[in-house]
């Protein structure tokens, strides 16, 4: 086989007028190889086969079935070829299905990867993308799940990590996200969230629409199968990713969220656009104003009651009655509102507190009862004695007795002196 060089050679020789020996002889190659090379016959880099094909019998019969069927399994196929006579194994049959280019191109079941693309145009804000990206393993424990809102038209993002990516989690995040922002754009392009989208449709869901009324936005969801339509948002997934979350530091979710606001405020607003920057164009773009408060959606999360009577929301410990410690409890949140409500299990409210940041809060009535169920608990009483014999009492040889059938086992006494005795007698 001669080599893409040795080809190009051989062909500008034969074009002197040179003969198959010379050029045989001046390349160290046999003859008939050369003039099957340049005679067309054969291809550099492509090594001509030993054997026939064994798929090629099969072709006709194989591109008749694509076409009855463009997503025919090749396990079925290969059952079907096998029948007629094909020799070979299945991965021998899937390599030369491939290799002839068989299984037609269905452009509907294609994605976007290797599509033509064009720039979108986005006017100064009319238009802010979302989308959740979740990391696992977080450092803090469990999942990690983010809200990202973009302005594709100056590439300003920000952030926001939740718990959960439920509609009530979902609206405070979209919330905390507009504020940081400063303003929302005139619509909102999402992907099809179910929480947002009802599946299969493009319209609004319904419990969702309350929340577009309330900022004022238009919901604009994107065509099916066309997940490139907010490509703004995806290639911020990307960089946060790559420059954000695999260098991020942070140990708790409340730091982790300080250095994304950092890190979005900072080096992301600083990356050039043209002659201008990420932040300038941002700055200058006409956002809406926002409500005063965010929309008044309830957020549940279920959470147990650690030993010292306490439950975990957002960072504090909340108090609630000693007598619940080891169940599982469910905190209730209503956006907008300074308090959140703990609920029993079967719905009776338990306690109310402040909300707050950070810290323990723990109500009057509630440390009284803590304090009460602790010392309660002490005893003056000295340690069990672990070492000590003690063998079956009196109402534990009843029970045995019992067990026995009513015969009572007699006690087996040696007595040495009897014993002594009889030795005695005996000599």
């Amino acid at each position: 086989m001669l080599t893409q060089g040795e080809d190009v050679e051989a062909h500008a020789l034969a074009s002197r007028g040179w003969s198959i020996s010379s050029i045989a002889r001046h390349l160290g190659r046999d003859r008939k190889t050369v003039r099957a090379y340049v005679a067309g016959d054969r291809q550099p880099g492509v090594r001509r086969r030993a054997a026939p094909d064994p798929i090629e019998p099969f072709i006709a019969y194989l591109g008749a079935r694509f076409s009855d069927d463009p997503h025919l399994w090749l396990t079925a196929l290969f059952d079907e070829v096998t029948a007629l006579g094909y020799p070979r194994s299945y991965p021998s049959f899937v390599r030369g299905v491939r290799r002839h280019g068989l299984r037609p191109h269905c452009e509907r079941c294609c994605g976007v990867k290797g599509r033509a693309t064009i720039e979108i145009a986005h006017p100064p804000g009319d238009e802010i993308q979302w989308d959740w990206f979740e990391r696992r393993r977080a450092p803090w424990g469990g999942t990690a799940y983010v809200l990202l809102g973009t302005l594709p038209h100056s590439s300003r993002v920000r952030g926001v990590i939740s718990t959960s990516m439920d509609q009530a989690h979902l609206v405070e995040a979209l919330d905390g996200v507009l504020r940081r922002l400063g303003g929302t754009a005139r619509a909102w392009r999402t992907d099809r969230l179910a929480t947002v989208i009802v599946p299969g449709s493009a319209d609004v869901q319904a419990s969702f629409a309350p929340v577009a009324k309330h900022y004022g936005v238009v919901i604009r969801p994107c065509p099916p199968r066309r997940g490139n339509r907010k490509g703004a948002v995806e290639a911020s997934v990307r960089y946060l990713c790559g420059r954000w979350w695999r260098t991020m530091s942070a140990r708790t979710m409340i730091e982790a969220q300080a250095s994304l606001d950092r890190f979005c405020a900072t080096v992301g607003d600083a990356r050039p656009r043209g002659s201008s920057s990420v932040g300038a164009l941002a700055d200058a773009e006409p956002l809406l104003p926002l409500p005063p408060v965010a929309y008044p959606a309830t957020i549940e999360v279920s959470v147990p009651v650690a030993p010292d009577a306490t439950v975990a929301f957002r960072g504090a410990r909340c108090s609630v009655p000693p007598g619940l410690i080891g169940a599982g409890l469910t905190v209730r949140h209503r956006l907008g509102s300074s308090t959140l409500e703990i609920l029993a299990p079967s719905g009776t409210l338990v306690a109310v507190h402040r909300l707050a940041r950070g810290g323990l809060v723990r109500l009057p009535e509630h440390r009284i009862a803590l304090e009460r169920a602790v010392l309660g608990a002490f005893t003056t009483l000295p340690p069990c004695e672990r070492k000590g014999n003690h063998p079956p009492g009196p109402a534990a040889r009843a029970a045995a007795a019992v067990l026995r059938g009513g015969h009572e086992e007699r006690e087996v006494v040696v007595d040495l002196t009897r014993y002594a005795e009889l030795v005695e007698a005996a000599r």
